[in-house]
């Protein structure tokens, strides 16, 4: 993006502006299938660097020529990655998926995720059972601020003002929300799982249905690896960028009175982390239930040392492994 024209007229150049957004890697389907797809919140607008403090020019709305055009950019990119990355491979101008490494015991069940189907278990490559309780829909021509092309889309057709706080604040939760929500997920009278689509498709179908082992094989494949962010901070709202303490607002500088007014604390403590986690009660007897108090705390390393040795447990902590370099796409 070399620049951008606001509802003005008027073209900054890219030296002269700023712009910023944050985006969501999900992972997962409406049927908790394997999907890799991003979310972004995108400034609909740059803001124009000054002496004093930043001014915001808004910029006006993409066509659907621009967008697709974009898409078209975007697949572009996307496979020239991937054919450098080596998962696809390109020959006599055809493109298809590379042979990957098949010691990874997850490729199985992110495949069958993807397509549907089931990994394991006496029902392995049959697709997962529906249930379809509504009418079939006829396919609906793509309207509003979309485009697609060869198994890619983009959507740019939700606009939130900037006085719409509320509005904004549901466009961030249905963003940011987990693979699955509790109150749709049930269980039937054979012990299966059922999970209820948030909207039905276009087959009718509004259930899925699947064994407990089905089940577990689609979490599985839904968890990202270790050390991935999913989510990404760009331009003026990215951590280190010098304009995100003048435009992003902190917390607000009032404190209250008396404890009571504070609420909860920001942070869980260790002791209900523990207890959220690993079912660890640090806070009562496991035989009275009554509450632990201290009576003492233990600094001295040595002391520490001579009590760990005498309980027969390990007195240094276990080494910590090097942190491995992961880029988006090895995520899937």
């Amino acid at each position: 993006m070399t620049g951008a024209d606001d509802h003005r007229g008027i073209c900054l150049k890219r030296a002269a502006a700023d712009t910023g957004a944050v985006t969501l890697i999900q992972r997962f389907g409406s049927a908790a299938n394997l999907n890799i797809h991003l979310h972004c919140l995108v400034l609909d607008g740059v803001y124009r660097r000054t002496e004093g403090e930043p001014v915001f020019h808004e910029a006006r709305a993409p066509t659907r020529d621009e967008l697709q055009s974009l898409l078209d950019k975007s697949i572009a990119r996307v496979l020239k990655l991937l054919i450098r990355l080596g998962y696809l491979v390109e020959e006599q101008g055809m493109t298809y998926l590379a042979d990957m490494d098949s010691d990874n015991p997850l490729r199985s069940l992110q495949a069958a995720a993807c397509t549907y189907r089931i990994a394991l278990g006496p029902r392995a490559g049959q697709k997962v059972l529906s249930l379809r309780t509504v009418p079939g829909r006829d396919e609906k021509a793509t309207v509003g601020l979309c485009a697609e092309a060869h198994g890619f889309s983009l959507h740019a057709g939700v606009r939130c003002g900037a006085h719409q706080r509320k509005r904004l604040e549901r466009l961030c939760r249905y963003i940011t929300r987990p693979a699955i929500a509790n109150e749709r997920l049930k269980r039937d009278g054979a012990g299966n799982v059922v999970l209820q689509l948030k909207s039905p498709w276009r087959d009718g179908t509004t259930h899925i249905r699947m064994s407990p082992l089905e089940f577990m094989q689609r979490l599985a494949a839904l968890v990202p690896r270790p050390r991935l962010h999913l989510i990404r901070f760009h331009g003026v709202l990215a951590p280190n960028a010098g304009l995100r303490a003048v435009i992003v607002p902190g917390p607000a500088q009032s404190e209250p009175a008396d404890e009571d007014a504070r609420g909860a604390r920001a942070r869980m403590g260790w002791a209900r982390l523990l207890k959220r986690v690993f079912d660890i009660d640090l806070e009562h007897c496991p035989q009275c239930g009554g509450e632990f108090k201290i009576i003492a705390a233990i600094e001295e390393p040595a002391v520490i040392v001579r009590i760990l040795t005498h309980l027969g447990l390990p007195a240094r902590a276990p080494p910590r492994s090097p942190a491995r370099p992961l880029s988006l796409f090895q995520a899937a």
